[in-house]
């Protein structure tokens, strides 16, 4: 079972859409499905931006209720500010924390008509493999 299929499990936060206001993704739960995943990875795939300036924020929570920013020091590469000059992108962010819950916001700000782009998060290494499937 050291096959990707039966490790990972790719979770949406942000369904991809075209956007224009700031929204909060649904919430991830590292703990799915009984499998307690130990690792994460923020993907976020950019489309096409028009304007705008889209700031991603990887949020962790202990109770699915009260949300903070992640650390720096817990994250594995930058989080993205994306306008019209950095579309068509894909960004990858390491999570290093513990806490059970993750989500990525975005903060919007100047925009008309927006920008293309979704969140999702890929859960690895869980305790119990392989990982069930809905």
């Amino acid at each position: 079972m050291r096959d990707a299929y039966s490790n990972l499990l790719v979770k949406n936060t942000l369904t991809p859409a075209a956007r224009t206001a700031t929204v909060n993704g649904t919430t991830v739960d590292r703990a799915e499905d009984s499998s307690h995943f130990q690792d994460a990875l923020v993907v976020i795939p950019v489309g096409t931006v028009t304007d705008g300036t889209h700031t991603f924020a990887v949020q962790e929570s202990d109770d699915n209720s009260s949300w903070a920013a992640v650390a720096d020091a817990d994250l594995q590469g930058t989080e993205p500010a994306v306008t019209s000059s950095t579309d068509e992108t894909v960004y990858e962010i390491g999570y290093k924390g513990k806490k059970r819950y993750l989500r990525v916001a975005v903060t919007v700000a100047s925009a008309t008509t927006g920008g293309v782009y979704g969140a999702h998060i890929v859960l690895a290494n869980p305790r119990v493999a392989p990982v069930v499937r809905n």
